[in-house]
């Protein structure tokens, strides 16, 4: 078997405060004198469950407490430039990274100031590791609908300067869906990437809705539309991605275990899949774990697994040049002879 971390791939979901390192948390915090719960200090990773809203509420809870500790703008740098080494050493060739900026607003000045801030980092980053990044910009949907409105406009303005795409996060069961369609029409209209969340914690019906209300060109997870043949197999006809996290999906509990993550059934129907980690932080898998996991579950070949790098790469927004550079660094793995290739 071919070495995962050498597998050249694009990272699609991850979430900027759940990129966090472990080590950093716990050192920021001690920095500040801010108490941890032990589920992030002794207990890491966390032992989570999203089955009903209180497991929901303790997962936000600890990832509200592990966002306090980014109080500085070198700590927001230092977040993003560990992300990019963490994906770089994943084999990540390409980084799209989630953030919603009113969660940072009031610390940083502002949703602009903040957006501001991390697109710098993201050049910086860039510059240190050699990885390409882009930011989706995106809207919390436990909030009100035009705040989302607000920051489809925020994310419109960058359009073309570092921010690719406009989401919807949280949990999918609050708050209605289609109430939101007005911001993603407004991010449609400045050519960005629709991604929202759906298909995890909901199911097919969610996903439809995802489709029909937000014009979804890409599912954050989305892994339950195999539930439905005939919703993926309209998924399929419209190249609609889907950004399938294994570890969270089983950390939450919408999985009882690795084997039952449907991956293969997506893949039969020809569906286009991108692994992502989702919050590292709280799940304690980074990229690479993600395709470790799929293959030990599936008994996944190589020939698969550099089907599924090269899907990501496929639905990502990275420029021409890169796509066809890491494209065929791809085919160069699978081609390698596995015995020269280290763990």
């Amino acid at each position: 078997m071919r070495a995962l971390h050498a597998l050249p791939k694009a990272h699609l979901h991850l979430h900027f405060t759940g990129s966090m390192r472990h080590s950093t948390l716990l050192e920021l915090a001690r920095r500040d004198g801010i108490a941890l719960p032990d589920q992030l200090v002794e207990d890491w990773p966390p032992q989570l469950s999203a089955a009903d809203e209180k497991g929901w509420f303790r997962f936000q809870r600890l990832y509200d407490v592990a966002r306090s500790v980014l109080r500085t703008e070198g700590d927001v740098r230092r977040l993003v430039l560990e992300a990019a080494e963490d994906d770089v050493r994943d084999g990540g060739r390409w980084l799209e990274i989630q953030v919603d900026p009113s969660g940072y607003a009031a610390r940083f000045g502002g949703i602009t100031a903040f957006t501001d801030l991390v697109l710098d980092a993201v050049r910086e980053a860039e510059r240190a590791t050699g990885l390409g990044i882009a930011v989706v910009i995106a809207a919390n949907r436990t909030r009100h609908p035009l705040d989302a409105r607000t920051l489809a406009r925020l994310a419109a303005q960058y359009a073309g300067r570092g921010v690719v795409g406009f989401g919807l996060s949280n949990d999918e069961r609050r708050g209605s869906t289609a109430d939101f369609a007005p911001a993603f029409r407004l991010a449609e209209r400045a050519g960005l990437l629709l991604v929202p969340h759906g298909g995890e914690l909901r199911g097919p019906e969610h996903v439809r809705l995802c489709l029909d209300a937000l014009h979804a060109e890409r599912l954050g997870h989305g892994i339950r539309s195999a539930e439905d043949p005939a919703l993926l197999d309209r998924i399929v006809a419209a190249g609609v991605a889907l950004e399938v996290c294994p570890v969270s999906n089983v950390a939450l509990g919408v999985y009882s275990d690795l084997t039952s993550v449907p991956l293969p059934t997506l893949l039969a129907a020809g569906a286009t899949v991108a692994l992502g980690a989702d919050d590292p932080l709280l799940f304690g898998s980074r990229l690479a774990g993600q395709y470790a996991t799929m293959r030990a579950a599936h008994e996944l070949t190589d020939t698969t697994l550099a089907e599924l790098a090269r899907m990501s790469v496929r639905a990502s927004r990275a420029p021409d040049d890169v796509r066809s550079r890491v494209l065929a660094d791809i085919d160069a793995w699978l081609a390698a002879d596995p015995a020269t290739m280290g763990p």
